[in-house]
């Protein structure tokens, strides 16, 4: 589909119509009318960015045919052409959103240049109505940090699909960076210029989502007092991100499927349909082909969501890259709180590549900007500024829920397991201080000696 800008020449003059076509042909999409309602019909099928429109004062058809195109399409832009060098009476024009003139001798490379002018301005206004509207809070860092070869090779992926518009199912666990692999693919392409949008499937409540998605018609339901766009004609030219796509209800799978299909929409409570050109790039942490085997999610949805497909390493399996990591959050969370840590001891950094991180990178960027805000003087993180969970060791832990399942521990043996090396552990940290360990515990020292007994661990010291 074509991503260009597209114009509408709105003129009785054949000569002027055609003339001013041959100069914009090689820059935007071009369509031409001679009538105020074959004009209308164009917009109605067609994603027109501006009408050039051809003035006559004493023409009152022109004020209805302006006031008629912002009905259909409320951001398109109106520029008036005229023989006259001073434009007059323009009244009824600009108090329905006629906003610019033009005179029809002015030179073909400034005519380009001046609608080049309306064209920024018209984007940077969607822009700011499309911030001013979004209200989620979105966190990204500013490149992806890995040496990892299976993160390697997802890098050569988005080189080569980054200036494509084949749609992307990007997988992987919480936490793993689906979003930012979509950003990367989408400032990487020839849609850098254009919109980026995020909608959160599984965050916004089932019944506002198709509302959010698709915009809707003032009054199509009780409450829309205004016309409100949905997501993806704010993204048009540029890139749909549907996080968590596996949280959409079977009709919108549907509908999501058909948009994907036939490239356009209708907003709720219309029966026009929008042209749209939008790259759609959708992840989930959840089993996609799972879903579809137990017909939560639609097949023929997934197969075309699944064009290209993206898996994200956990980060328990990306070891190599906790101390690029590492060496890349403080660098941010230093200059963001102006400290000056300089890195992590032997021991602390041993731990951070011994835990299996759960919650992936989100995770290990939260600690990090933690332990930054924190700390006060220290210049290297210890091991004793970790938060104690962290001792827990992977493999010690494998061994408890191997025990509990082949019955030679019950949950108390477990939890008592569990408790001992805990405890042992923050004892080593605090050299054997029983009322600093009590503190880092979260107990009262008498809770600790009582364990200690009951646990049989002695005093080493």
């Amino acid at each position: 589909m074509n991503t260009r800008d597209s114009i509408l020449i709105v003129d009785d003059e054949k000569e002027f119509r055609e003339s001013i076509k041959v100069i914009l042909d090689d820059h935007y999409q071009v369509f031409t009318a001679k009538r105020n309602q074959p004009a209308l019909n164009i917009i109605e099928k067609n994603n027109i960015n501006i009408v050039l429109l051809s003035f006559d004062a004493s023409d009152g058809e022109g004020v209805k045919f302006v006031e008629k195109a912002k009905e259909i399409n409320e951001d398109i832009e109106v520029v008036l052409v005229s023989h006259l060098a001073m434009l007059r009476n323009l009244s009824g024009y600009l108090r329905l959103g006629a906003n610019f003139c033009i005179t029809k001798s002015t030179e073909g490379v400034h005519f380009i240049s001046f609608l080049k002018e309306v064209l920024i301005k018209q984007r940077i206004q969607k822009e700011l109505e499309y911030l001013r509207s979004e209200t989620k809070e979105r966190h990204s860092f500013g490149q992806i940090i890995s040496k990892d070869k299976k993160m390697r090779e997802i890098f050569g992926i988005i080189k080569e699909v980054a200036s494509t518009s084949t749609s992307i199912l990007i997988t992987g666990e919480s936490g793993t960076g689906k979003e930012l692999v979509a950003r990367a693919i989408h400032y990487q392409g020839n849609r850098k210029d254009k919109p980026f949008v995020v909608v959160n499937c599984g965050a916004i409540p089932s019944e506002l989502i198709e509302s959010e998605l698709f915009g809707y018609e003032k009054g199509a339901f009780t409450g829309a007092e205004v016309r409100t766009l949905g997501k993806f004609e704010y993204a048009n030219g540029g890139t749909l991100f549907l996080d968590e796509v596996s949280a959409l209800r079977l009709d919108l799978q549907s509908k999501l499927l058909r948009v994907l299909q036939e490239k356009q929409i209708q907003r709720i409570g219309s029966h026009k349909t929008i042209n749209l050109d939008v790259r759609v790039i959708a992840a989930t942490n959840m089993d996609l082909e799972k879903g579809v085997k137990e017909n939560r999610f639609r097949s023929d949805l997934y197969f075309r969501l699944n064009v290209v497909p993206i898996h994200l390493p956990p980060l328990r399996k990306r070891k190599d890259d906790i101390l690029l990591l590492a060496e890349f959050f403080l660098e941010r969370y230093n200059r963001e709180y102006n400290k000056k840590i300089e890195g992590f001891s032997p021991e602390a950094m041993a731990t951070l590549c011994r835990h299996p991180w759960p919650g992936n990178v989100r995770e290990f960027q939260n600690l990090v900007e933690r332990l930054v805000v924190l700390s006060r003087h220290n210049k290297i993180v210890y091991l004793s500024d970790l938060p104690i969970e962290l001792s827990m060791d992977e493999e010690e832990f494998k061994q408890d829920m191997e025990g509990l399942k082949d019955g030679k521990l019950g949950l108390i043996g477990v939890r008592q397991a569990f408790e001992k090396r805990l405890i042992l552990q923050t004892l080593e940290k605090t050299n054997w201080n029983q009322t600093e360990t009590a503190k880092t515990l979260k107990i009262h020292r008498n809770t600790l000696i009582k364990k200690l007994k009951r646990l049989n661990i002695k005093d080493t010291i």
